[in-house]
C-alpha cells in the first residue's frame, strides 16, 4: 500500500518510471518500496459510438497520510508521468480505512 492503478498510458511508458517513481513515492511516505505496486489497465474507451484513446488517469489506493504527503505524491506522479512523455493526466486518491482494510484475515486497524 499505495497502489497504484493506470489507465491511458503505453506499458512501455510506465515501464520506463516506475523504478523511479516508486523509489521517490516511498521517500515520500517513509516506506520501503515494496510497499508499493502499479497495475496498468488495458481500457477500451468509447465516445459517441467510436473507440477513442483513455486519457490518462492514475488512482492511488492508500491510508491517508495528510493533504501534505498527497500533494507531494501527486505532484511527483505528475512530474514523472510528463517526462515519460505524456501530456496531460490525472491522478485520484481513493482512502481505505485500517478498520475495513485486512490483510490474511487480520485487520490492519487492529
Amino acid at each position: 500500500m499505495p497502489q497504484l492503478t493506470v489507465r491511458g498510458m503505453a506499458l512501455d511508458r510506465i515501464a520506463s518510471i516506475s523504478g523511479p517513481l516508486v523509489h521517490e513515492l516511498a521517500e515520500i511516505c517513509g516506506c520501503g518500496t515494496d510497499n508499493f505496486t502499479i497495475d496498468l489497465m488495458q481500457v477500451i474507451s468509447v465516445f459517441e459510438g467510436q473507440q477513442t484513446e483513455t486519457y490518462p488517469f492514475i488512482e492511488v489506493a492508500w491510508f491517508e497520510r495528510g493533504p501534505a504527503v498527497r500533494d507531494r505524491l501527486a505532484d511527483a506522479i505528475t512530474r514523472h508521468v510528463r517526462k515519460a512523455g505524456v501530456a496531460e493526466v490525472e491522478v485520484a486518491f481513493k482512502v481505505y480505512s485500517e478498520d475495513a482494510y485486512y490483510i490474511n484475515g487480520q485487520s490492519c486497524g487492529s
